[in-house]
């Protein structure tokens, strides 16, 4: 990944917190070092952590502090980031947990990163949402989608065609394909939504026309959204969800083929115990401690997304609200692992197609 940035959100630092310093990242932790035998350290993908200190992640590593005396280090990057310094780290291994969106949970398995182990719960994880080796299970599911300008544009557009119009020159950004998790989900939706990946990159050249530029951060691309600097870009329904409380332009839409419904991909929040993992016990008891049914009943009304477990059926009004985005949307099932192959050469074949 050429760039590192967190979606702008940033927790207690009594807890965690990453740093952008200098192109690298950076945890920090207070006085601990994290040699201490009570501490897990956690690479992560950004969005589940709150800029206020009020995400799912500052709850659940509060709880998990306050009943286990481990501390949580966390680290955070792009979803292609955490893997790629996790392989730089391989033989002086750093992170204890690691926690990706497709297709870089499969990338990291694939590099042999992750280590078999199957946290309490696991059982009542969906099939498709954990690896058949019990290499990585996913803890908080999550849906790729747009996001749009309430004031600025009434309502969302309703195909992808809308955004080639003049309206919206200079007025779209995207995150970067290859560095971003939900970049990446761009390039794989535009493949479902028009059939082929040559129609897909024909697409992306002519959208190239009214794009911004390339972004390494996807959340920092919702406040330029809300404030009227972008009238669409590109997010997740959780991170999209959580960031609307406070932001009231923002809207969530599926961008749809024309003459077709709008569709969209599960973008689960995978996690895995990394292999030599220097805290490896701490990071079992984390692991189980995220899919307890008490974690994962916060999901919804704590963090905006979806909870992994089957048995755990949320009713809270963010719940509610989260089932009704996705009425009306179809949503398909990549192959993740073919993705994770070939991704390299989508990734190359994106850049051809927009100079980027």
């Amino acid at each position: 990944m050429p760039a590192l940035a967190p979606r702008g959100r940033r927790g207690n630092t009594a807890l965690a917190c990453a740093l952008i310093l200098a192109g690298t990242l950076t945890a920090c932790s207070g006085t601990s070092t994290a040699s201490d035998a009570k501490v897990v350290t956690v690479y992560s993908a950004d969005g589940l952590k709150g800029e206020k200190g009020d995400g799912w992640y500052d709850q659940v590593f509060k709880e998990f502090r306050k009943k286990t005396g481990i501390r949580v280090e966390y680290v955070e990057g792009g979803s292609g980031e955490v893997v790629q310094r996790a392989v730089r780290e391989r033989s002086h291994t750093q992170a204890d947990v690691l926690i990706t969106l497709p297709p870089f949970i499969q990338q990291a398995d694939a590099k042999g990163l992750l280590q078999k182990y199957r946290p309490a719960g696991s059982e009542h994880v969906a099939s498709g949402d954990k690896a058949a080796d019990g290499t990585w299970t996913s803890v908080v599911n999550n849906y790729f989608g747009f996001v749009y300008d309430k004031k600025e544009l009434g309502k969302a557009p309703a195909t992808w065609d809308e955004l080639l119009g003049s309206r919206y020159r200079n007025k779209i950004q995207y995150s970067t394909p290859g560095v971003a998790g939900d970049g990446t989900a761009v390039v794989v939706k535009a493949m479902h939504d028009f059939g082929s990946k040559k129609a897909a990159m024909e697409y992306l050249r002519k959208l190239q026309t009214n794009n911004v530029g390339p972004a390494a951060s996807t959340g920092k691309l919702a406040p330029k959204v809300d404030k009227g600097e972008l009238l669409v870009a590109n997010g997740d329904v959780q991170m999209n969800h959580a960031q609307a409380k406070t932001m009231p332009n923002l809207g969530i839409w599926f961008p749809a083929k024309a003459g077709k419904k709008p569709t969209t991909m599960a973008l689960p929040y995978a996690a895995g115990l990394v292999k030599s993992a220097p805290h490896s016990a701490s990071a079992k008891k984390l692991l189980d401690f995220m899919l307890a049914k008490q974690a994962q009943e916060q999901v919804s009304s704590v963090g905006g997304g979806y909870a992994a477990r089957e048995d755990v059926k949320a009713t809270d009004p963010d719940a509610t609200a989260l089932a009704k985005l996705l009425k009306g949307v179809d949503i398909f099932t990549p192959d993740w692992n073919a993705i994770s192959t070939d991704l390299t050469s989508y990734i190359d074949d994106w850049k051809s197609a927009t100079g980027s």
